[in-house]
């Protein structure tokens, strides 16, 4: 989903990221950015539970964006992602916001 007042592409993601959602979630991802979207926001706001796959495709993407000139940004994480992403080293690389209002503004 694209926010109307930027280009700003927006995924919202519920419930977890691992072994079997995360080639979803990458396929989605690689299709915005196949069709030229370089500044996506993830809300995590319903994720429960990541493994070391869903890891990697947030790295991917965030990789992948800012070859591109744009940028991935990660909105309202629960707690234990917020940790978990601290822990394993993707913030600060990858923007984190508490809401995803704030995470699309430009």
């Amino acid at each position: 989903m694209t926010n109307p007042s930027s280009d700003v592409a927006l995924v919202t993601v519920r419930g977890a990221i691992d072994v079997d959602t995360a080639p979803r979630l990458r396929g989605a991802l690689e299709d915005l950015l196949d069709a030229g979207a370089s500044r996506i926001v993830v809300d995590l706001g319903g994720v429960e539970f990541c493994d070391s796959i869903g890891l990697g495709t947030l790295a991917y993407t965030h990789s992948t964006c800012v070859a591109a000139g744009g940028y991935l940004r990660l909105a309202a994480p629960r707690p234990f992602m917020q940790r978990l992403l601290t822990t394993v080293g993707l913030t600060p690389p990858i923007p984190v916001h508490r809401t995803v209002e704030s995470a699309v503004t430009p």
